[in-house]
């Protein structure tokens, strides 16, 4: 466990860090931890997911998340867990404004991988145009243009980030389906590989008790070769504050 403890200690702080800042009751979150002991076709696809969303004083906000994995070869998930995290730093530039300026960095097991990303995000639900349909069907939806990448890859790379929730009032309170389809262009893959993949995944939640949740995960990753898809079970606690 020695090998990965300490970037995962790192990585996990990083993804905590911003509950410091939330000492005040005026700022609005949410911690969301997801187990999967189910995994249908890839085995070493993410099976614990922890989320952490938050208000920040001046316009910002914050969303970041740590999946860990098992990684083929190298024992069981809590021996040696392979991880990937992103953490996003968004800044509503205007009260009345639905676009936000973000800024979004990922950390990955392996060397030299790690990635920064640089974009606009537009909160469809808080314009003018849309976000009055989109509330009365109780859906939630953002699009992020990460326009500007920097990682060790030569070609300029750039992705569209999708996120949504959709709530059921009219058959149950307890039930949603949320999720998110990153979208990346103009990236030199090995052949074989679509030109510009889609990494997705739709959650559809029951809340059973309190913030326990039972939850069945569609998921899309075109960056593998082969087992594109795969169906995830598992349980989410989600407690807000």
């Amino acid at each position: 466990m020695t090998i990965w403890l300490a970037p995962a200690i790192r990585h996990v702080a990083l993804l905590l860090l911003p509950m410091v800042m939330l000492l005040s009751p005026a700022r609005a979150g949410v911690l969301d931890i997801n187990l999967y002991p189910y995994l249908s076709d890839v085995e070493t696809d993410s099976a614990l997911t922890v989320n952490l969303a938050s208000d920040l004083p001046a316009g910002w906000s914050y969303f970041g998340f740590i999946n860990l994995y098992k990684q083929e070869g190298r024992g069981a998930l809590l021996e040696n867990p392979g991880y990937y995290s992103e953490q996003n730093l968004r800044w509503r530039f205007h009260p009345e404004s639905a676009f936000d300026l973000s800024f979004q960095h990922n950390f990955r097991s392996g060397s030299d991988n790690d990635r920064s990303r640089l974009g606009i995000r537009w909160r469809i639900n808080d314009s003018a145009l849309l976000g009055e349909r989109l509330r009365a069907w109780h859906l939630r939806y953002s699009v992020t243009l990460h326009a500007k990448q920097w990682d060790r890859r030569p070609e300029s790379v750039w992705q569209l980030e999708h996120s949504f929730r959709l709530d059921f009032p009219w058959l149950s309170d307890r039930l949603y389906l949320a999720g998110f389809i990153d979208h990346s262009f103009n990236e030199s893959l090995p052949k074989g590989f679509p030109a510009n993949p889609i990494v997705a995944e739709a959650q559809l939640g029951w809340r059973v008790r309190g913030g326990w949740y039972a939850v069945a995960e569609y998921r899309l990753n075109q960056y593998r070769r082969s087992d594109v898809n795969n169906l995830a079970l598992g349980v989410e606690y989600r407690q807000p504050f």
